[in-house]
């Protein structure tokens, strides 16, 4: 390969790297057009589930921490029926609410996933973040499946943990 053509295709390739920059936590669906506009069905069961997520980490001592990138997977892992989730909270180490992500109920298709990213940058959740989930489903159907995953790279160092959510009871 020629000395030229290998420069090129190094400071193409240097260039088209896209660094993010905004702080903000950022879904990764469109609510507006996942929202159910009609009322939901009365037959419909309700629930609540709760799912830790970590913006941050300790390391070495508590006044070391890492910044983590957050994804929060809500999935529907039934086959045939669409499932409604009717609020998504997240909440900082305090209890504090910091965002709900959507104000009307949003459905979820069969095997869908939707998912929520918290940026490495945004560490406003801290060491002891957390989501709440209000959600409905027809009867015999299976709750949706909440999943957190974290991750992080420094250096040649990686790090990435999940999480499980659990379904809170009346």
């Amino acid at each position: 390969m020629k000395p030229i053509l290998f420069f090129i295709l190094i400071l193409f390739s240097f260039f088209s790297c896209e660094t993010e920059k905004n702080n903000d936590s950022v879904p990764s669906n469109n609510w507006k057009n996942m929202q159910w506009n009609a009322k939901l069905s009365d037959s419909l069961l309700t629930g609540s589930s709760y799912l830790s997520v970590y913006s941050q980490i300790y390391s070495v001592t508590e006044h070391k921490k890492h910044d983590l990138t957050a994804t929060v997977s809500i999935r529907n892992i039934n086959t045939s029926d669409t499932i409604f989730i009717n609020k998504a909270d997240f909440y900082d180490t305090k209890g504090q609410l910091i965002k709900s992500y959507f104000v009307k109920p949003i459905f979820v298709k069969p095997m869908q996933t939707i998912e929520i990213v918290i940026n490495e940058t945004d560490s406003e959740g801290g060491t002891g973040a957390n989501f709440l989930f209000d959600w409905s489903i027809p009867k015999h159907v299976n709750p949706p499946y909440f999943e957190g995953v974290m991750i992080t790279t420094y250096g040649q160092q990686g790090l990435s943990f999940t999480t499980q959510g659990v379904t809170l009871k009346k």
